[in-house]
């Protein structure tokens, strides 16, 4: 499923060096991520990746730093800002600087709240185009980026790296709390929300406070509607991950909960809660 993109009413700030990529036709190749265990060791993780492939052409103009190639020099000589660590866009709210001033322009909406770019399938409204351009890609299903270790795959290739740590075995962060190691930073600050009590995520709809972005977004379908999760079988369609997966199982028959007592089985995890309250029938009868 293609999207055909509106035009934007806005001048699109937010590009900086994607503006200009000479791309060709997508093809697919291998990609591998390498590892350190916490003996020291390297571990090798390989991952199948598919995505438009940039090019040099004809008349091009190439940077000679990373190779990158672009349509027209204007273009070229913005990119080579990057390379520079010039960053003389100061933003005056927090002091965060940027190379340039279209980055700078993106960053102060975090202050403002404002959204200008809207998305047509869900309404949801976005910082920048780009951002916007990632979210469109969840509406059209397109998961390019897959596990050779699980067969899963991603939208997004930063969400397969996370991904690829869980199969290392690597846990190289650590909670300061009670030691408690994980393999993605992101758990590990979840995790300590637990012991800080600290919930920066505000809802601005309700009031609402969350401690992951996560989870915030999670809430937020309940106040828009959205329901991005469909299922392949009926096409029903479900606001949370896990509520497909569990509904999927109606299709499969699969039931992975099993209750240890009397081996009765359940597609859900909650079903098999409300068993183990009713209190197994095979379970001893205390006198």
């Amino acid at each position: 499923m293609e999207f055909e993109e509106e035009p934007c009413r806005m001048r699109d700030e937010d590009t900086e060096e994607q503006t200009g990529l000479i791309e060709d036709k997508q093809h697919q190749f291998q990609k591998t991520h390498h590892f350190t265990n916490e003996d020291g060791n390297e571990i090798e993780m390989n991952f199948t990746l598919k995505r438009p492939r940039k090019t040099a052409e004809k008349g091009s103009f190439a940077c000679t730093q990373c190779g990158r190639s672009f349509n027209d020099k204007s273009n070229l000589m913005r990119h080579m800002k990057f390379h520079g660590g010039e960053k003389p866009f100061a933003c005056t709210q927090c002091g965060k600087s940027f190379v340039l001033k279209g980055g700078l322009n993106r960053h102060l909406r975090v202050h403002t709240g404002e959204k200008p770019f809207a998305c047509t399938q869900c309404g949801k409204g976005f910082t920048s185009k780009s951002i916007l351009r990632n979210h469109l890609r969840s509406h059209a299903g397109v998961r390019s980026f897959s596990c050779e270790q699980c067969d899963k795959t991603f939208v997004f290739e930063t969400n397969l790296k996370e991904h690829l740590k869980t199969h290392t075995g690597v846990k190289p962060y650590i909670c300061s709390f009670c030691g408690k190691r994980f393999s993605v930073v992101k758990s590990l600050q979840y995790h300590q929300s637990v012991h800080t009590g600290v919930r920066p995520y505000l809802c601005f709809d309700c009031g609402k406070t969350f401690s992951s972005s996560g989870n915030l977004k999670t809430h937020q379908r309940t106040h828009t509607g959205e329901k991005p999760y469909k299922c392949s079988q009926c096409g029903k369609s479900f606001s949370h991950s896990p509520t497909l997966k569990d509904h999927e199982r109606i299709h499969t028959g699969e039931k992975p909960y099993q209750c240890s007592s009397c081996g009765q089985s359940f597609a859900r995890s909650s079903n098999l809660l409300i068993h183990k309250k009713k209190r197994c029938l095979s379970e001893p009868k205390h006198l």
